[in-house]
């Protein structure tokens, strides 16, 4: 974490491109085809990476800022809960209308339905001005967290080069996205990335039958400093520095999963910026991801929970 130390920057910036509306329909039963009835709805101000912001503010992180683009009356919602929540908004505004993304959880197993719409569509010109706010924004900055999918318009090499704008801006850079996006994204090698096993499989077409822990040494030798891949109830699997490390959590009773992975990447950049062992990253990340699945909002994490889970959560080199 040369930069940021070298520096005396302590800011972390989140980058939501596609930022959302995130609304959660607590509904008694969820059925295909027949008419459900909401108990109780929750709306935020969505998209990964202001999960991650939002997250980074509870946990006590105090210079946070998000970027992206919003835009229209959903856009204005959204702009408007990150500055309540204390976060520093550099949102560009643009002409399409952000978008929405519904959670549906059924009352008789707690089961997650998504519904995400695309968003808007972003020009080049927007594109331009953003990458003017994103250089101001990263030269502030001891990190850049970029989160989630790119808006309709932008080529999936976008991540990319956003990443070598902000290293070049003496930032460090993480990187959580899926599919092209990620896989583009990877070349460009950011200081951490989150892919899910899946993904890693895709990063690595060549690596056959190989299980987690190869995929994530194969990373690390194509120049990835920390790779992380999280495991929902299993906890999580990382490499750094050239080990692999097992992150075992408490059984849990979760209310929402929804940005628990975001909350994960929220708790890692925090120890990241204050220069901690990757172990001690990975418990924080760890517990924060466990919080928010105990949380009925999105991207939502209880201190006092996340004190609690620190204590129970094992994180071991895995050397078999």
């Amino acid at each position: 974490m040369t930069n940021a130390k070298a520096n005396a920057r302590t800011m972390i910036t989140t980058v939501t491109l596609n930022a959302a509306i995130d609304k959660t329909y607590y509904v008694p039963s969820f059925d295909k085809g027949k008419v459900s009835r909401a108990g109780k709805v929750v709306s935020t101000a969505g998209g990964k990476g202001l999960n991650v912001a939002r997250v980074l503010q509870q946990l006590g992180h105090g210079e946070v800022a998000a970027t992206g683009f919003a835009g229209g009356y959903n856009g204005q919602f959204i702009t408007s809960r990150v500055k309540e929540a204390g976060i520093r908004s550099e949102f560009i505004d643009i002409s399409g209308e952000s978008r929405l993304c519904l959670n549906f959880i059924d009352g008789r197993d707690g089961s997650s339905t998504e519904v995400l719409e695309p968003g808007p569509e972003v020009g080049v010109e927007e594109i331009k001005r953003f990458k003017i706010k994103l250089r101001g924004l990263s030269e502030e900055s001891a990190l850049v967290v970029f989160s989630g999918s790119l808006p309709r318009g932008a080529d999936p090499g976008l991540y990319a080069d956003l990443i070598a704008l902000s290293r070049s801006a003496g930032a460090d850079v993480f990187l959580d996205s899926s599919g092209e996006t990620l896989v583009r994204g990877v070349s460009a090698l950011p200081t951490f990335i989150k892919p899910n096993e899946d993904e890693i499989v895709s990063l690595l077409p060549d690596a056959g039958g190989s299980d987690l822990r190869e995929g994530i040494r194969k990373l690390m030798a194509q120049g990835i400093p920390v790779a992380a891949a999280t495991l929902g109830a299993e906890g999580a699997v990382a490499g750094a520095g050239g080990r692999i490390y097992r992150v075992r959590i408490p059984k849990l009773e979760p209310v929402n999963t929804v940005g628990s992975g975001d909350s994960f990447v929220a708790g890692y950049a925090y120890g990241h910026v204050r220069g901690w062992p990757v172990e001690e990253c990975l418990r924080y990340a760890a517990a924060a991801g466990s919080a928010n699945a105990l949380s009925e909002t999105t991207g939502d994490v209880s201190p006092a929970e996340h004190a609690r889970l620190l204590r129970e959560i094992s994180v071991e080199e895995w050397t078999d």
